[in-house]
């Protein structure tokens, strides 16, 4: 199964793409936990996941919760700003997936 989770400044903002992340890979008949949470509760949730992606409105926040990463061999990486707003699931999901393999 494949682990994502998205951060943003609440978690909020950032689930409505994983709804549409959701529905992509479950279409592609894809085992994924997605999900969301704020910047706050990021130490915490990250040890469980993947891959994290950063909204766009915590992307300035990248290389310090890159460091706090870094020893789990975990990736983190800002959305593309235009993929994010157009809330393009199948894009972020295909980025996610691109930066799980690169990591291994």
């Amino acid at each position: 199964m494949v682990k994502i989770m998205l951060c943003c400044s609440a978690g909020m903002s950032t689930s409505l793409l994983v709804k549409k992340m959701l529905t992509v890979a479950e279409e592609r008949g894809m085992p994924v936990e997605i999900e969301a949470y704020g910047v706050a509760e990021f130490d915490v949730q990250f040890p469980r996941y993947q891959v994290v992606l950063l909204g766009p409105q915590v992307k300035y926040m990248l290389s310090t919760l890159s460091e706090k990463t870094a020893s789990h061999g975990i990736p983190v990486q800002a959305i593309d700003m235009m993929d994010y707003g157009m809330q393009r699931g199948d894009k972020v999901l295909d980025y996610a997936l691109s930066l799980i393999e690169a990591a291994h």
